[in-house]
């Protein structure tokens, strides 16, 4: 398969079952929101190292927000329940309590499973913090210096879907980081996805394992362009530079399509080819053939 000149690797990338909850915030206006998320999603890329991966899914308009002001909808990534419970309780008392006129709203309140978000946060107020049902919804009104931090009592967790990725291939470093620019804004304009790593990018691909003992992933040789010719390469010659992006959603249509979007417009001349990550089928159950991916909109 190809798109004009790139070429599309028959392979597939390897996803495995995540648990995700969402949450609302917002803020006095734009620019103490910015500073909430920017705060809230950091040290959020990989589940090997971070408590969750976690990224803005999307900006939300003050009509889109519960309380009428500037928002953004953040999705954050666990292996369990209980990890994403933990995650998303110590950001929120840590980044977003801490944010001046920041607040936090449920993202997820159909969900059968809950974590607690104000009432963990609530102790913060030292007996002096008060609490309300509105329709139906518990928040927390937790006394601070510049008012009062507003959160609901709880969010909901569901189960999503975590690690879609493809890898791009391009003849220069400049093209290539350039193709991944298009893809990620691609992918920032599909609901229910995140793409947490840097600017949504991934350099540091890489496999299960290690020859170093209690090192559960190490470099992915096959996708270094300095290897070539000393190991086994999955590099197309006269590749430069390869970067991924990894995508995580809330169901598996949700990832294929996210995945199509950001192929769709990486590909261009500087990009030889577009390939993906996986493991063999061993690691996770959700398999993404980037073929099959692409065939409901584009040609093969």
């Amino acid at each position: 398969m190809r798109i004009g000149t790139t070429q599309i690797v028959d392979t597939f990338a390897e996803a495995f079952r995540l648990r995700y909850t969402r949450v609302i915030v917002t803020a006095h206006d734009e620019h103490w929101r910015d500073a909430a998320v920017r705060a809230a999603c950091g040290y959020g890329t990989s589940v090997l190292g971070c408590d969750a991966e976690i990224g803005v899914e999307g900006w939300l308009p003050p009509d889109e927000t519960p309380d009428g002001r500037p928002g953004a909808s953040i999705l954050a990534f666990s292996f369990s329940p209980e990890g994403v419970a933990k995650a998303i309780a110590n950001r929120t008392a840590q980044c977003l309590l801490t944010c001046p006129s920041s607040a936090v709203f449920d993202g997820l309140p159909g969900a059968a499973d809950r974590a607690p978000l104000g009432s963990h946060v609530r102790y913060f107020g030292d007996g002096f913090e008060k609490t309300k049902v509105i329709e139906g919804r518990r928040y927390w009104r937790v006394p601070v210096m510049d008012g009062e931090f507003l959160v609901e009592e709880t969010c909901g967790i569901e189960k999503g879907v975590g690690g879609g990725n493809f890898i791009l291939q391009g003849t220069t470093l400049d093209g290539t980081l350039a193709a991944v620019r298009r893809a990620v804004s691609a992918i920032e304009r599909c609901p229910g996805v995140i793409a947490p790593f840097p600017g949504g990018a991934v350099r540091s691909g890489s496999k299960v394992g290690s020859r170093y003992e209690g090192l559960r992933g190490s470099t992915n040789e096959a996708f270094s362009p300095a290897l070539v010719g000393r190991v086994v390469t999955e590099l197309l010659p006269g590749v430069a530079a390869a970067v991924e992006v990894v995508i995580d959603g809330t169901d598996e249509a949700t990832v294929g399509a996210a995945m199509a979007a950001g192929i769709e417009a990486a590909v261009g001349p500087e990009l030889l080819a577009v390939s993906a990550g996986n493991y063999g089928g061993k690691l996770g159950k959700f398999h993404f053939h980037l073929h099959r991916v692409l065939s409901p909109t584009t040609p093969g």
